[in-house]
């Protein structure tokens, strides 16, 4: 992306492209994004979706349209869009669709949360999230990505996969193939068990997270993935992210950990807003923390069974050890459970 063309597609919002520079922001998978500075000074962050995955931009629009109103309060910080001249959230430049938000002063997404504020501050922006969409109906959302979370569906996207993969592939893969199948049925609970359908993030991991330059939680950023689903999905999204500090292509794991004071923090934080979330649903919170790790580990197996066709990749094995780290973690929380739910009871 050179400075002339992003230059061309930012001047389709209300902004003057004048002394404008950019920053590739490197995080994230899916996504392209940049920081713009105006006159040396951060203005903007600049966004291209990867219609490769988003392919149902109009369902995104419709459930950032519904949802952003609400989510402005004294205590969360409301995303500010530029509209383009035709007032929509998104330009459309050959099929490409970009969008514009303003940048917050100081502010910065972490990836590790270094200590109780951080994971406190996480769980309070969390649950302000759910409580402020707490009255939407879900009917109204409409899913951006079909089945993103439903374990059923990645199942049998998974066992497709495995079909059509070669033999080498399915023995280098064998540890994890087996492990798979070993947990379908222990994780399945969150399909038989009538939870409430809530307006979810869906991708809740703490550097979705945006905090203040005093390190205040701020709001959740990134909200292609806002759409109906359970609480489960973002809080397991959120402690598997929180309390481990090893990345997600951790090969050690023996670094592969969970923080029991970072875990408490997040609790604190989480119920910081007061009670929303029923008996069933508080029952089932600590095997989420097993459950999200685990499909995001499957996803990637998967998409290394595939020949690598979903995730950005840097390196041919990366989505094997995506998985196998993902999966580690999730071995780790199972081993967790009874803490975790002492914690929550409490």
């Amino acid at each position: 992306m050179n400075t002339t063309k992003l230059n061309r597609i930012i001047s389709n919002f209300d902004v003057n492209t004048s002394n404008l520079s950019y920053k590739k922001i490197d995080t994230g998978y899916i996504n392209d994004s940049f920081y713009v500075n105006k006159d040396g000074r951060r203005k903007y962050v600049l966004q291209k979706l990867n219609t490769n995955v988003f392919k149902r931009i109009d369902a995104i629009k419709n459930n950032i349209n519904l949802s952003i109103d609400k989510l402005d309060n004294i205590n969360y910080h409301k995303i500010e869009f530029l509209e383009t001249i035709d007032e929509s959230i998104f330009y459309n430049s050959k099929q490409e669709y970009w969008r514009l938000m303003k940048y917050v002063s100081g502010s910065y997404t972490k990836n590790n949360a270094e200590n109780y504020k951080d994971a406190y501050e996480a769980g309070r922006i969390i649950s302000l999230f759910h409580l402020l969409l707490k009255e939407e109906d879900p009917k109204i959302y409409i899913d951006t990505l079909d089945n993103f979370h439903n374990l059923p569906h990645r199942i049998t996207e998974f066992e497709y996969a495995l079909e059509n993969s070669n033999k080498s592939l399915q023995q280098e893969c064998i540890e994890e193939i087996i492990y798979s199948k070993k947990m379908f049925n222990t994780l399945n609970i969150f399909y038989n068990s009538e939870l409430p359908e809530r307006i979810c993030h869906n991708d809740a991991k703490l550097n979705n997270i945006l905090f203040s330059s005093s390190n205040k939680g701020l709001c959740m950023i990134d909200m292609d993935t806002v759409m109906k689903g359970y609480f489960h999905y973002d809080f397991g999204d959120a402690v598997r992210t929180i309390v481990n500090s090893a990345c997600e292509e951790e090969e050690d794991f023996s670094k592969i950990i969970f923080n029991k004071s970072l875990f408490k923090a997040f609790m604190d934080g989480l119920k910081s807003n007061g009670k929303f979330l029923s008996k069933k649903e508080l029952e089932l919170l600590p095997l989420s923390a097993v459950l999200m790790p685990f499909i995001h580990g499957l996803r990637a197996l998967t998409d290394y069974l595939n020949g690598n066709i979903y995730y950005k990749i840097n390196y041919p094995k990366q989505n094997l050890v995506r998985s196998r780290s993902l999966f580690a973690f999730s071995k780790v929380a199972l081993k967790h459970k009874d803490y975790m739910k002492e914690i929550i009871e409490n």
